[in-house]
């Protein structure tokens, strides 16, 4: 009888010492799961944002830049396909066809003196300058996250787990845009 518990104990150990691990090992990826989602909400907040503040600074633009249309309607139709995207790869895509139209949308302020000093139009600016520093920072914090949960479900025994309940590695980076990756050209 001594032995049979001596066995079973032994027993119960290991498997306390198997079965942790694994225990602990999945939470550990359920929550940096969790963690890219909450990360994701909050870009999507700020992004949220910025789609708010931009009909705003359009309608003031365009008091001064009537002619401009093209620059007008690349902006409306970022901003329709941010609000019609229904996955984050989507979203990702439409936040960038966003920054390129509201690059081209400051190329044309450039254009206007006296738009650059009306009060209504620098407020906006400030608005959207900050919100464009939010969105750069919940971004990284994005990436960030799916940089560790990536690691995590690809190193050992992570990659093991992982594997076992269907945990998938996170691909939706944000990424620059290849435009954004020129060097500015400054001519005095």
């Amino acid at each position: 009888m001594k032995t049979f518990l001596i066995v079973l104990g032994v027993i119960a150990v290991l498997a306390l010492f198997i079965i942790m691990p694994i225990i602990s090992t999945y939470n550990g990826i359920v929550t940096k799961h969790e963690t890219i989602a909450a990360k994701w909400a909050q870009v999507e907040n700020q992004l949220q944002r910025r789609n708010d503040l931009i009909p705003n600074l359009v309608n003031t633009v365009k008091g001064y830049a009537a002619h401009e249309k093209n620059v007008f309607e690349e902006v409306t139709n970022a901003r329709s396909q941010w609000a019609n995207a229904g996955t984050v790869d989507e979203k990702v895509k439409a936040a960038g066809a966003m920054d390129s139209a509201l690059s081209r949308l400051l190329l044309v302020v450039e254009n206007y003196p006296n738009l650059k000093a009306d009060q209504t139009f620098l407020k906006l600016m400030d608005e959207l300058s900050g919100t464009e520093n939010r969105i750069a920072v919940e971004r990284m914090r994005y990436n960030e996250a799916v940089k560790d949960y990536n690691i995590t479900v690809r190193r050992f025994p992570g990659n093991v787990i992982a594997g076992m309940f269907n945990f998938k590695v996170a691909t939706e980076y944000f990424k620059a845009e290849e435009a954004a990756k020129a060097v500015p050209k400054v001519e005095f």
